[in-house]
């Protein structure tokens, strides 16, 4: 009977409600990924422009700080709107274009993006500003001349070889003004320690045109505290810093008295710095509006907007369709092996259907496995047959002549003298063979067969079951011998072992015509026993070698009992191996004997043992 698969239990069903889920998660998490990829990159490239404006800013304002005008300032915008991809546009504060990278007659941006004045720089932004606000590359009158620069850059080698000379390594590097200063192994502008043969104070003094710039400076400042109404009291020193940090240490001195208080000094500071910018105003180029665009770039695109969802909505349906549709076509594929094995399997025993393998793969291997299992139950089917009838033969035949004997001495034909007894006992003794041999078979089968097992003298065993057949033997004209070292041990039951023998050997004599030699063999192989009987009868052929310990079987079909055997003896054989661990292997070469291997497990010698 046929049993129908529940809806939700079949193969079809499952392939395609997995393969749905998978690519609906496999849709979300595109689009998901998509999003936060998207998000980050676009984080990614306005952190980059913020940085690339800023570069452009600092650029700029560096030509503003070494240029009086924006008059050839043209060039310089075109190459950083090339090398950055940015439009950049300079204009006054009422947005009369500078200088433009775009075309004429582009309208601005409708905010500027920066101002550009390097007298009032962003002191957090722009690298080296000064705490003043002022752009360092600002210099004006302290940019040094040629020969001052000569002369301070030798006074820098000779401080430099100095330090050397004392194991401090530092470098010279060069101010926007023109002045070398040392820069200590860790980058700072000043070295840790100095040694006194060092300093000798000459590279920090200003040089001349120093000097006059620092005395215009001084001289603009006390106008600016005289305005004030500040009274020193004290002339005006302005100190002179040559790192470069802030180029001037704008320090109120009193010269011979305290300092003035915070707040006098806090207005001299600013008076200062007003007076600086005022310095530097003719040398540099006037504030100019920054305006900056994207060029030639396309903005960026991406937004969830409605009709982005129906594309991420569409591109979803799309994958689904496809994916349940290759699914559904694979599950088809998948499934009809499967029913023709179903279906095979449905049919009567007898039958023994088989199924055709059209694949290679997982499905294939299996109706290679229902064909090759339908085989084996034809076999063992056929072979059941075959037992049941070989069994009966067997029996039949002792008990058709003990019953034939039986009704003639009862009829009076014969006298039951000794002789006729002896027959029908040894009849007898054939049925109890055959029983015993079924016993021990359906013994070992069911895993009840009893064994007693011991150390056992191989070389003694061996031995044992040659004297058992030794008379056999010598009515065959057959040689009988062993060969067996006395070191070896076996852990097996001596009364199995022996009768597994015993079954080989006489099988042996069955087959070794006159003049033939059967040998019982023992030796060790690793921590197992190897027993074999090697015979030089006739041999077994190729075709029949993998079945000789089947049941009933025998390589001529036309032998009886009182030729052939049984045809348990093998099988005997082959259980009694197993059941002690071991194994049972023939090996046989036509017309060259045949030799029968038992690998059974070794034993320690008992204490006291020779």
């Amino acid at each position: 009977m046929k049993h129908r698969i529940p809806l939700r239990k079949r193969l079809l069903v499952r392939l395609l409600t997995a393969s749905a889920l998978i690519a609906l998660c496999s849709v979300a998490a595109t689009a998901w990924l998509a999003v936060a990829t998207t998000t980050s990159a676009l984080k990614e490239e306005q952190g980059q422009d913020l940085a690339t404006d800023s570069g452009i800013l600092a650029q700029l304002s560096g030509y503003a700080a070494t240029h009086p005008d924006w008059s050839r300032a043209a060039p310089t915008v075109r190459a950083l709107a090339a090398r950055s991809g940015r439009r950049i546009a300079l204009t006054t504060a009422d947005r009369t274009v500078i200088t433009d990278s775009a075309g004429r007659g582009t309208p601005l941006p409708p905010r500027p993006a920066a101002t550009v004045d390097p007298l009032h720089t962003d002191t957090y932004s722009e690298p080296g500003a000064q705490s003043s606000g002022i752009d360092p590359r600002a210099v004006g009158p302290y940019r040094l001349p040629a020969a001052e620069r000569l002369h301070v850059d030798a006074l820098a080698r000779k401080r430099q070889l100095c330090y050397h000379a004392h194991g401090i390594q530092v470098t010279v590097q060069r101010l926007p003004s023109g002045r070398p200063v040392l820069v200590g192994p860790d980058g700072e502008d000043s070295v840790a320690y100095v040694p006194t043969e060092c300093a000798d104070g000459l590279l920090n003094t200003p040089t001349a045109t120093e000097n006059k710039a620092l005395a215009a400076l001084t001289a603009r400042t006390r106008v600016c505290l005289d305005r004030q109404g500040l009274v020193l009291g004290a002339p005006l020193y302005l100190s002179f810093d040559a790192t470069g940090k802030d180029l001037l240490s704008l320090r109120l001195v009193v010269k011979g008295k305290e300092r003035a208080g915070d707040a006098t000094e806090e207005a001299g500071q600013n008076c200062a710095r007003g007076a600086r910018r005022a310095q530097l105003d003719p040398y540099v180029a006037p504030t100019a509006q920054l305006f900056l665009g994207i060029g030639d770039r396309s903005a960026p695109r991406f937004d969830m907007s409605p009709a982005n969802n129906a594309k991420v909505a569409g591109a979803a349906g799309l994958v689904l369709v496809v994916t349940v549709a290759v699914t559904a076509v694979v599950a088809g594929r998948l499934v009809r092996p499967l029913r023709a094995l179903t279906e095979a399997a449905q049919q009567p025993p007898n039958l023994h259907v088989r199924v055709a393998v059209t694949t290679r793969d997982e499905t294939g291997i299996l109706a290679e496995a229902f064909n090759d299992l339908t085989e084996r139950r034809a076999r063992l089917e056929a072979q059941r047959k075959a037992m049941v009838s070989d069994i009966a033969h067997e029996l039949r035949s002792p008990l058709t002549n003990i019953r034939g004997w039986l009704e003639v001495a009862r009829d009076g034909v014969v006298h039951p003298d000794a002789t006729l007894l002896g027959s029908l006992h040894d009849e007898a003794l054939v049925l109890q063979r055959v029983i015993d041999d079924l016993q021990d078979l359906a013994a070992a089968d069911a895993g009840t067969l009893r064994l007693h097992r011991e150390p056992v003298r191989a070389d003694e065993l061996l031995d044992q079951v040659a004297a058992a057949h030794r008379v056999a033997a010598d009515a065959a004209d057959v040689t009988l011998h062993t060969e067996a070292g006395a070191a070896l041990w076996l852990d097996a039951d001596p009364v199995r072992i022996r009768q597994v023998l015993g079954n080989l050997v006489s099988n042996a004599l069955r087959h070794t015509p006159a003049d033939g030699t059967v040998t019982l063999a023992a030796r060790r192989a690793d921590d197992a026993v190897v027993l074999t009987v090697a015979d030089t009868g006739t041999g077994i052929a190729p075709e029949d070698l993998p079945h000789v310990f089947e049941r009933f079987w025998r390589a001529e079909k036309s032998r009886s009992r009182r030729t052939g055997g049984s045809g348990l003896g093998l099988s005997i054989v082959r259980q009694m191996t197993v059941a002690h661990g071991g194994s049972a292997e023939a090996a046989s070469e036509p017309g060259q004997g045949a030799v029968f291997t038992l690998r059974l497990p070794s034993a320690q010698p008992p204490s006291g043992a020779d």
